[in-house]
């Protein structure tokens, strides 16, 4: 392999060299794929491309991304839980990879089967509905799924997501009952919402265009304030759900059993990234906040969230098989 003095630099600054079991050589040196759970186009896409290309800087090779979605955002995970210790593809680790686990049998142990690497953020995400809607509120939504109930449609971003389940509980607080439709990502769902095909969307801000366009008119936020973008749009506690937040936070984990040199080379590359002008731009414009947890403490909360979404499965009564 051929090197030349202006890259070996740039490498040996980007990352320190490594050597162990699992790492005989610079690390990296060769790309890097992060799994990404859902289609492209959506806010989770468009975020993880920015820290991509941004970590594509600081490791000094390529960073890309695989969509991977369906099976309820886990196909990135299952797949790393599989995948060979090496550091060279890491997966995206949503709540349903944590949620599932106690609903259905996985393909994997969400206490076992990870390396933890580092925490990123969460989404701000809400109810939405066309601009031509007759819903002028979140009130008037709930209104009419009491008047018929059964009939009022409301899309996600796929069945036991975040999106999904945060509908279920609402309407069980509402005592009324939407009709959920699944799609593979809210880019997907958001042009059924503009025809009148679906009544309202639950989703990320990764739309918040069509809002900013006139296109969409959002409900309420799930974040714990008002969002500044959209200061007249109500949060879940000033509608009444005392303690309700919902931000669906993420992070990224390889397969266990990875090298710690790796491992801390990973969390090192991806923070500076996270941190990355460039990238922190796009959260701004996603309304995304930075939500950073190191390796350590990341795997700590992964297993408190775990733990935290067996409740909630309880709770709600979900099981799926």
């Amino acid at each position: 392999m051929t090197i030349t003095r202006r890259g070996a630099i740039g490498a040996a600054l980007a990352v320190p060299f490594i050597r162990g079991a699992a790492a005989q050589e610079r690390f990296p040196n060769r790309p890097i794929t992060i799994l990404v759970p859902f289609t492209p186009g959506g806010a989770t896409d468009v975020q993880m491309r920015a820290l991509a290309e941004a970590a594509t800087r600081h490791f000094g090779q390529t960073v890309l991304v695989e969509n991977r979605p369906g099976a309820g955002s886990t196909l990135g995970a299952a797949a790393v839980a599989r995948a060979r210790p090496d550091g060279y593809l890491v997966a995206q680790i949503t709540l349903p990879v944590l949620r599932l686990p106690h609903m259905q049998r996985m393909p994997y142990d969400a206490t076992k089967d990870f390396t933890p690497i580092i925490h990123l953020t969460g989404y701000l995400f809400g109810v939405l509905v066309s601009v031509n809607s007759p819903y002028m509120t979140w009130q008037d939504l709930v209104a009419d799924a009491r008047r018929r109930p059964g009939q009022v449609r409301v899309g996600n971003t796929g069945a036991n997501g975040t999106p999904h389940l945060t509908m279920v509980d609402l309407a069980a607080r509402e005592n009324i009952e939407f009709i959920h439709v699944p799609f593979r990502g809210e880019s997907e769902a958001a042009p059924q919402l503009m025809g009148g095909h679906i009544e309202a969307q639950a989703a990320g801000s990764g739309i918040g265009a069509l809002v900013d366009e006139g296109k969409l008119r959002m409900l309420n936020v799930w974040v714990r304030e008002r969002s500044p973008r959209w200061p007249t749009v109500p949060t879940l506690i000033e509608l009444g759900y005392r303690d309700m937040v919902v931000t669906s936070p993420y992070g990224l984990a390889a397969p266990a059993g990875l090298d710690p040199a790796v491992r801390a080379a990973l969390h090192d590359g991806f923070k500076a990234a996270l941190y990355d002008p460039s990238h922190l731009a796009v959260l701004r414009r996603l309304d995304q906040p930075v939500e950073y947890l190191n390796a350590e403490d990341y795997g700590r909360n992964l297993l408190q969230v775990y733990e935290e979404e067996r409740q909630r499965v309880e709770r709600l009564g979900l099981r799926t098989g």
